[in-house]
């Protein structure tokens, strides 16, 4: 199923965005509601602006909570009338070497980043199923890839989380429902803006993290919504099981260190 035309491919869309309160997740359920989509937001929190609250519809839940997401996905599905685009961004980070974290806090970031994915997912299914155009983005990052220092469980997260992509396209891809994910450099987040806070210089490790990033520069919120939209919408049909990069090269870039020769 196609859009008419002149019309934007997203116009009409039904949209589900986990963590869609703040940081990525609100500026992707933005992003598709100004194309016309029809959003709503699962988050633990509700929604702080009176503008968001206009645009986009809202349901508590919390993802470790199996029953509390059944209960939530099936009144945005309810209230959008069917289900086209499944968005699972919501997830927590981690600091730390693979030393450093007891395992009560193992398993709090695994079940929200990854078992908390599943429950939603699970429940979406059946809408996703009957739409005629579904598609899941998940949100995974560079830490899936590349070796970073210090955040051994938050790159153990969306390794399992890029793994479980490619494995649900498979599964899915003759039902109708494609699944792909979006995996961000370092990105301007209220969670980034929190480690940098805690930072003993702040500006310093801002620059850290910009200058690990070929193009020099935090990613934006925006850019990664727009990378969320072109997986999620129907002229993107022929693309399933994919990972897309959205890191300033950061992944597949070898640059050389600036002056040299």
């Amino acid at each position: 199923m196609t859009a008419p035309a002149g019309t934007d491919p997203l116009a009409g869309l039904r949209v589900l965005v986990t963590g869609g309160a703040s940081g990525l997740g609100l500026a992707t359920a933005r992003h598709f509601a100004a194309r016309g989509a029809r959003v709503a937001v699962l988050d633990r929190t509700p929604l702080a602006d009176a503008d968001d609250s206009a645009s986009l519809a809202a349901v508590v839940a919390d993802v470790t909570d199996d029953a509390s997401v059944g209960r939530a996905v099936a009144a945005a599905v309810e209230e959008l009338g069917g289900l086209d685009v499944l968005v699972n961004n919501a997830g927590i980070g981690a600091q730390g070497r693979v030393e450093d974290n007891p395992d009560d806090e193992w398993h709090r970031v695994l079940d929200v980043n990854v078992v908390g994915l599943v429950r939603v997912t699970r429940a979406a299914l059946p809408a996703l199923r009957t739409s005629g155009r579904g598609a899941i983005v998940n949100t995974c990052s560079i830490a899936a890839t590349a070796g970073l220092p210090d955040r051994a469980l938050y790159s153990a997260s969306k390794g399992a989380v890029l793994s479980l992509t490619r494995a649900m396209a498979a599964d899915l891809v003759r039902e109708g429902v494609r699944v792909n994910c979006v995996s961000p450099g370092t990105a301007d987040t209220p969670w980034i803006g929190r480690l940098l806070d805690a930072a003993p210089d702040p500006a310093a490790e801002r620059a850290a993290l910009e200058a690990r990033q070929p193009h020099g520069r935090l990613v934006s919120a925006d850019e990664v919504a727009g990378a969320v939209a072109y997986l999620a919408s129907p002229a993107s049909s022929s693309t399933t099981g994919v990972s897309l990069a959205v890191d300033g090269g950061m992944d597949a870039l070898r640059l050389r260190p600036v002056g040299a020769s």
